[in-house]
């Protein structure tokens, strides 16, 4: 049945349709949208927090890493164990000792440069803080202490320089 004012009985229907249409359409993109930004923050956390796939350190710096703990120590096998039972006799002192990470940095062509920090206790109770650093020479295969904690623990190479070898007594 058609009313004086041209409207047939499906138009309500259509504007409801229409109506609910948009409804869904706006449903549908804030959907979309929370899809996307929780999938862009799921990648970004990924992308943040997991270990990367290439190495942290290259080849070369854990070539000189190696050198430099390998190498003797003035009284112990290698670097690394002068270190490590430099920290186990503390502890069995009851002293506090804590030897930090091994950093690796390159400083120029085939030379590196390998730190690492130790903080011990003294009987009295107070800290101190000491930073030995070497310089390894891969293109060598050598080892030099580059700090005063390091020099006490690395042994010094045969000098031969004969420019630095003390004179010949005079003959008498």
């Amino acid at each position: 049945m058609q009313g004086s004012e041209g409207f047939s009985s499906t138009e309500p229907l259509h504007m409801a349709s229409s109506v609910t249409s948009l409804r869904s359409f706006g449903t549908q993109v804030i959907q979309y949208a929370v899809m996307a930004v929780l999938l862009l923050g799921g990648l970004y956390y990924a992308w943040v927090t997991l270990p990367s796939t290439t190495p942290s350190k290259t080849t070369r710096e854990a070539e000189a890493l190696a050198l430099v703990q390998n190498h003797p120590a003035i009284g112990f096998p290698s670097i690394l164990d002068a270190m490590n039972e430099h920290v186990r006799s503390m502890k069995a002192r009851g002293q506090g000792v804590r030897l930090g990470e091994w950093r690796v940095k390159q400083v120029e062509g085939q030379i590196y440069e390998i730190r690492v920090q130790l903080r011990d206790q003294s009987v009295r109770g107070q800290w101190f803080e000491r930073e030995f650093i070497w310089h390894a020479h891969l293109d060598l295969k050598k080892v030099n202490a580059a700090s005063l904690p390091a020099d006490g623990v690395t042994p010094k190479p045969p000098d031969t320089d004969p420019q630095s070898l003390p004179p010949f007594p005079p003959p008498s």
